[in-house]
């Protein structure tokens, strides 16, 4: 994980560990821990919590639990660039415990192997 510039675990702009705007722990629009449109938390069309195309608990093309190309847990892409609406999953997991949401973290630990086995 990246701690450069819009990496996973970059505090900075767009980071995975950023509050600041569309970052991983932002509340803010997009932000990884927001429930409006196309946050992390939002269950709607390209949400983090969302089973649908591109959403980031989806098995499909573009989804945040697909091994495809462009898929969230994907190896081929060659990139070191953060692309996903949550934060890293370890954090996004603790994140979805906090706020009562279990089922998500179940289903994230089900399909994300270093989460399940408590290796971050």
């Amino acid at each position: 994980m990246s701690v450069g510039p819009r990496g996973g675990m970059s505090v900075g702009p767009g980071g995975g560990m950023s509050v600041g705007p569309g970052g991983g722990l932002s509340v803010g629009p997009r932000g990884g821990l927001s429930v409006g449109p196309g946050g992390g938390l939002s269950v709607g069309p390209g949400g983090g919590l969302s089973v649908g195309p591109g959403g980031g608990l989806s098995v499909g093309p573009g989804g945040g639990l697909s091994v495809a190309p462009n898929g969230g847990l994907s190896v081929s892409s060659g990139e070191d660039t953060y692309r996903s609406v949550i934060p890293p999953w370890h954090i996004f997991v603790q994140e979805l415990e906090k706020r009562g949401m279990q089922q998500f973290a179940d289903m994230i630990r089900q399909h994300v192997p270093y989460v399940r086995q408590g290796r971050f």
